[in-house]
C-alpha cells in the first residue's frame, strides 16, 4: 500500500518546497497539497492571505513543488482546499482544484459546509464539478464535526454518519464525486458511527483517507498509534472493502512542538506510522 502525508504542518517549520523534500527523504510515495494557507476566515468566507498559493501567480508554486517531488522520486497523490467551504468560496476552491492538477495529483478534498443538507452541498459541488472536470481532478467529500461546549463531545456535522455520507454521495451521483474518511473525525464521541462502520458503508466510493489518532473526543490530529484508536479494526476493514487508495496521513497537529532543527526526526515518525499502516494492510 503506498503512503503519503499532508505538508502542511511541515511547511510552516520550513516552507513547501523543503518540505516535499523531505516527505521524499524519509521513504513516502507522495505527498498531499495543504492549502490552508491560501485564505483564512473572516465574517464567515475564505479571504486571500500572502501565501504563494493566494497570488496572482499561484501555479508556480504547484509546478516547483510537482518537479521537486520528481527529481525526488515522489508524486503529489491528493490535495486540501482551503476551508470552511461555501458557495461564496468557489474561486478559491476552483483555485485549490486547479493547483492540485498542476502538482500532478487526482483528488482534491472540498469540505462540506458543516450544516449543509445534503441537497445544499451538492448545489456547491455542482458548481465546481465541471471546473474539476476540466483539470481531471475528482473532488472528495469528507465526514465533518460539530461541537456542543454543553456536552463536552462533538455532535452531528454534514457526512458525520454512513447515512449522510451516503446521501451527500447519491446527491451528487457523480463518478467524479468521491468519499475521503478522515479517520479521527469518525471516532469521536459524539459522531454515532466509527470508522471501521464508515468504511463498511462507504465501500468502493471510498478513495481518500485522513488518517491520524485521538482521545476518541477531540480532534487532536495526532500521530497514529500513539492514543486511543484501533488501527488494527480500521486496516482490517480496509481490506475487506479493497480499498486501492492511498494511506495518507494527516497527523497535523503532530509537529507542533518540533523545533525546525528537529523537524526532519518528526517526519520520520509519521513515515514509520504510515509504513506500519501498510505493513498492517498488506499482511495475508
Amino acid at each position: 500500500m503506498k503512503i503519503s502525508t499532508e505538508i502542511g504542518s511541515i511547511a510552516l517549520h520550513i516552507g513547501e518546497e523543503r518540505a516535499v523534500e523531505l516527505v521524499a527523504k524519509a521513504g513516502f510515495d507522495a505527498w498531499d497539497f495543504s492549502m490552508f494557507q491560501m485564505c483564512e476566515k473572516k465574517n464567515g468566507i475564505l479571504v486571500p492571505t500572502n501565501h504563494p498559493t493566494a497570488q496572482d501567480d499561484y501555479l508556480t508554486l504547484a509546478r516547483k513543488l510537482k518537479q521537486i517531488g520528481l527529481d525526488n522520486g515522489i508524486v503529489c497523490n491528493q490535495g486540501h482546499a482551503p476551508f470552511p467551504s461555501s458557495p461564496k468560496s468557489s474561486y478559491y476552491l476552483k483555485r485549490a482544484i486547479e493547483c492540485v492538477a498542476e502538482a500532478g495529483g487526482n483528488i482534491c478534498i472540498v469540505h462540506p459546509m458543516n450544516n449543509g443538507t445534503p441537497e445544499e452541498n451538492a448545489e456547491m459541488y455542482f458548481e465546481l464539478l465541471p471546473f474539476a472536470k476540466e483539470h481531471n481532478v475528482r473532488i472528495a467529500t469528507e465526514n465533518m464535526w460539530n461541537w456542543k461546549p454543553f456536552h463536552k463531545h462533538s455532535c452531528f456535522a454534514a457526512c458525520a454518519t454512513p447515512e449522510s455520507f451516503n446521501a451527500h454521495l447519491d446527491e451528487v451521483n457523480d463518478d467524479y464525486f468521491v468519499a475521503c474518511l478522515d479517520i479521527g473525525h469518525a471516532e469521536m464521541k459524539g459522531s454515532d458511527t466509527t470508522a471501521v462502520e464508515m468504511i463498511k458503508a462507504l465501500g468502493n466510493r471510498l478513495k481518500a483517507l485522513h488518517i491520524h489518532d485521538n482521545d476518541k473526543l477531540h480532534d487532536s490530529h495526532q500521530l497514529p498509534f500513539s492514543m486511543n484508536i484501533d488501527f488494527v479494526a480500521i486496516v482490517n476493514a480496509l481490506k475487506e472493502i479493497n480499498y486501492d487508495g492511498y494511506f495518507t496521513l494527516e497527523a497535523s497537529s503532530y509537529l507542533d512542538n518540533f523545533t525546525k532543527e528537529k523537524i526532519e526526526s518528526g517526519v520520520n515518525d509519521l513515515y514509520n506510522s504510515a509504513k506500519k499502516l501498510s505493513a498492517m494492510f498488506e499482511e495475508e
